[in-house]
C-alpha cells in the first residue's frame, strides 16, 4: 500500500499513468493538496467527500470522482475506505471528462481499474511495446480510457459560492440541514432582499437557492445511508416530512430509490 505522504506527492512525472492503492480508516483526512495531472479516485468500499474551493463531490462506494489537473482538494473518509487512484496524462485521449465530476463505474471499468493496480506504479503508454507485458498494458490502458469516456456522470456535486457571506450561509445550511428556515429569514440575516439573495446565489453557484438546498440535503442523506444509516433516520435528519417524501425526491433526483441505489 502507498503511504499518505507518497499519495500527496504523486504526479505523472513522465509516465502516462501512475497508480496508488491505499486503505484508510473512518474519519481520516488527506489534507489539501494537488497533482500535476488528472486523476480518478475510486472507492472500492466506504464513502469519500472531496472538497475544493468551488464545491464538494460525494463519492459512494463503487463510484469514482474525476478531478482535473491542478485542482486543490481535500479528501475525507467516511467508514473504512479502499482508495484506488489512477493519475492520467489527459493528452492520451481527447475524450476524457472535460470537467471534474463523479462517475458511475461500470463492471468492466471496475475490473480494468483493479487490473491497472497489478502493473508497475508508473507506466508510459507512449513507449514501444517491446514485450508481451508491455503490449498487454498498452491495450488494457486504451480500453480503460475508452470506457472512462463513456460512463455516466452522476449528480453528486454541490457547488459552493466563493463570496464569504454566501459561503458562510451554505456552511450553516449544511450543518443544520433539518432546520426549517425560510429564504426571507436567511436574506434578512444577510441584510439583503430575497431577490438579491436569489440573484447572488445563482451567479455564484449556477443553481437556484431552493435547488441548492435540496441538493445539499440529498447528498448528506446519501452519505448517511452509505455509512449504514436507515432511510427513515436520514429523511428525518435532512428535514423531510416523511420517509416516502424523501424516497420520492431521491428517486426523482438520482433515478432510483435509496435502497435500489445502494444495492
Amino acid at each position: 500500500m502507498t503511504a499518505e505522504l507518497d499519495y500527496q506527492a504523486l504526479n505523472c512525472a513522465g509516465a502516462s499513468v501512475v497508480t496508488s492503492a491505499t486503505d484508510y480508516p473512518d474519519g481520516h483526512v488527506i489534507p489539501l493538496h494537488r497533482h500535476s495531472c488528472a486523476q480518478l479516485l475510486y472507492a472500492t468500499r466506504g464513502v469519500m467527500t472531496v472538497d475544493a474551493a468551488a464545491g464538494r463531490w460525494m463519492v459512494p462506494p463503487g463510484r469514482a470522482v474525476w478531478l482535473q489537473a491542478h485542482v486543490d482538494h481535500q479528501i475525507r473518509m467516511h467508514g473504512e475506505v479502499g482508495l484506488r487512484t489512477l493519475l492520467l496524462d489527459v493528452a492520451m485521449s481527447p475524450h476524457l471528462p472535460a470537467r471534474s465530476c463523479v462517475l458511475d463505474i461500470s463492471p468492466l471499468l471496475r475490473e480494468l481499474i483493479a487490473a491497472a493496480h497489478g502493473n508497475p506504479a508508473g507506466y508510459d503508454a507512449n513507449k514501444d511495446a517491446n514485450t508481451d507485458a508491455d503490449a498487454r498494458n498498452w491495450h488494457m490502458l486504451q480500453l480503460l480510457l475508452h470506457e472512462l469516456a463513456s460512463v455516466t456522470v452522476l449528480p453528486l456535486y454541490l457547488p459552493l459560492p466563493l463570496a464569504a457571506r454566501l459561503r458562510s450561509l451554505c456552511e450553516l445550511l449544511m450543518a443544520t440541514p433539518g432546520k426549517q428556515v425560510t429564504i426571507e429569514t436567511w436574506a434578512g440575516q444577510l441584510g439583503i432582499s430575497t431577490s438579491t439573495l436569489h440573484r447572488l446565489f445563482l451567479r455564484q453557484t449556477g443553481m437556484r437557492f431552493g435547488h441548492w438546498r435540496q441538493q445539499a440535503r440529498l447528498l448528506q442523506a446519501m452519505e448517511q445511508l452509505a455509512r449504514g444509516g436507515k432511510v427513515a433516520a436520514a429523511a428525518q435528519d435532512q428535514g423531510y416530512s416523511s420517509q416516502s417524501a424523501f424516497s420520492a425526491m431521491f428517486k426523482k433526483h438520482f433515478g432510483s430509490t435509496p435502497t435500489a441505489f445502494y444495492r
